[in-house]
C-alpha cells in the first residue's frame, strides 16, 4: 500500500445491488460528478432483482460508468488521490464486480485503496448537501434491504439502536406492490398511487418487539396485507388499491416515526437525519419533519437522488474513513452480510 498522504479528490465505486455508480468527491462533501447506471427496467420484467443478472449487468457497465464520472469531473486518474468501493453489505457477485474494478485501479495507480461500508455510505450522503451537519445525531436508514436507527456518535463511530427483525421496509414496500398489482419497484409506485387512496381507510397494525423497543419488524404488516386481500377475494368484493397502499404506507410511516421520536426523546440529541431508498418516499419525509417540529429537532434529509444507491455517498463515507486511518489492504474481499460498525 502507497504511504498515507492527504485525500482531497476519491474516486467512488458502488455496486451493491443493482445500480453500477461511480463519483468523484472532493474532501468528503463537493460532489463533481455522480454517474448511476440503474438496472431497474431490466429486473422489472422479473418482479425483482436477480443477483446473477444483476452481477452481468455491473460487468457490462462498469468501465464506462467509471470513464463517465471522470469525464464530468473534467479529470482522469492521474487527478485522483484516492480509490473508494463498496465491499459490504450487498449482492456478492455485485460487490465482487466493484471490488474488483476499484482494487486495479487503485493497484495500477498506486492509490490508497478505501473499503466502504453501505449503511454508512447512506448515512454519509446527508453530509454531502448540509455543510453544517456534524456528529453526534440520530439517523434513520431505510432502504430496500436495511431498516435500522443509529445513534452517529462520530464519523465512523455508529451504535445500532434497533433494526428490522425480519423484512426491510423497502422490502414490504416491494412485496406488497406486487400483491396489489403494482409491480416493480414497489416503493415509488405505492407512493404515486396512495395520493388517491384513504390512508384511514384499512386499519393495519404496526409491531412493537417487546424485547427491543426500537427494532422493527414489517412482516406481519405484510401479511396483514395479504390476508386483507385474501379476504375480499373471499367475499367476491372489489380492493379499492389506492386506500391499500394508502393505509399501508401510513402503517409503515408511522412505524419509522414512532422509534425515532423515542430515540429523539431518550438521547436528546438536536439532529435527526433520514436516509436510504424510502428515505425518498414524500409521506415519511412530511411526517418526520413534523416529528422533528414537536421535538425541536434539526431535520436532515438527502436530496432524492442521493437516498438511492449512488457513488457521491461513498465518496463521502471514505473521506472521513481515510481520517481515521481506515485504509484497505490488497485482500479486500466483498462481505455481503457485513454489519454496521464491523471492518
Amino acid at each position: 500500500m502507497s504511504e498515507k498522504k492527504e485525500i482531497r479528490r476519491i474516486l467512488a465505486v458502488e455496486s451493491s445491488c443493482d445500480e453500477t455508480a461511480a463519483a468523484i468527491v472532493v474532501d468528503g462533501r463537493k460532489v463533481l460528478s455522480n454517474v448511476i447506471s440503474t438496472q431497474i427496467p431490466i429486473h422489472t420484467l422479473y418482479g425483482g432483482v436477480v443477483p446473477e443478472i444483476a452481477s452481468r449487468a455491473h460487468t457490462e457497465r462498469i468501465n464506462q460508468v467509471i470513464a463517465q464520472a471522470l469525464k464530468e469531473a473534467d479529470t482522469d486518474l492521474d487527478g485522483v488521490d484516492a480509490v473508494a468501493v463498496t465491499y459490504g453489505p450487498g449482492l456478492v457477485g455485485a460487490l465482487l464486480v466493484g471490488v474488483s474494478a476499484a482494487k486495479a485501479i487503485a493497484y495500477a495507480k498506486g492509490l490508497p485503496l478505501l473499503g466502504v461500508h453501505h449503511i454508512e455510505g447512506h448515512i454519509s450522503a446527508n453530509y454531502i448537501e448540509n455543510p453544517d451537519l456534524e456528529p453526534p445525531f440520530l439517523c434513520l436508514v431505510v432502504s430496500g434491504g436495511h431498516t435500522h436507527l443509529v445513534r452517529v456518535r462520530d464519523y465512523g463511530d455508529y451504535e445500532i439502536l434497533g433494526m428490522t427483525r425480519d423484512d426491510a421496509a423497502g422490502e414490504a414496500f416491494d412485496k406488497v406492490a406486487r400483491a396489489i398489482g403494482l409491480g416493480y419497484p414497489g416503493g415509488p409506485k405505492i407512493e404515486r398511487e396512495a395520493r388517491e387512496g384513504n390512508p384511514d381507510a384499512i386499519a393495519f397494525p404496526r409491531a412493537h418487539v417487546n424485547d427491543s423497543v426500537y427494532d422493527f419488524s414489517f412482516s406481519g404488516l405484510k401479511s396483514a396485507v395479504l390476508n386483507y386481500l385474501n379476504q375480499m377475494q373471499m367475499r367476491g368484493e372489489a380492493v379499492n388499491r389506492a386506500d391499500v397502499a394508502a393505509s399501508f404506507q401510513k402503517a409503515v410511516v408511522g412505524a419509522l416515526v414512532d422509534h425515532a421520536e423515542m430515540a429523539m426523546e431518550e438521547f436528546h440529541l438536536k439532529k435527526m437525519a433520514i436516509a436510504g431508498g424510502v428515505a425518498s418516499n414524500g409521506a415519511f419525509r412530511e411526517a418526520m419533519q413534523a416529528a422533528c417540529d414537536r421535538h425541536g429537532v434539526k431535520f436532515y434529509r438527502p436530496s432524492p437522488i442521493l437516498c438511492t444507491d449512488n457513488a457521491a455517498m461513498i465518496g463521502a463515507a471514505a473521506y472521513y474513513d481515510f481520517a481515521r486511518g481506515a485504509v484497505s489492504g490488497w485482500d479486500l474481499n466483498a462481505v455481503p452480510g457485513l454489519k454496521l460498525g464491523e471492518r
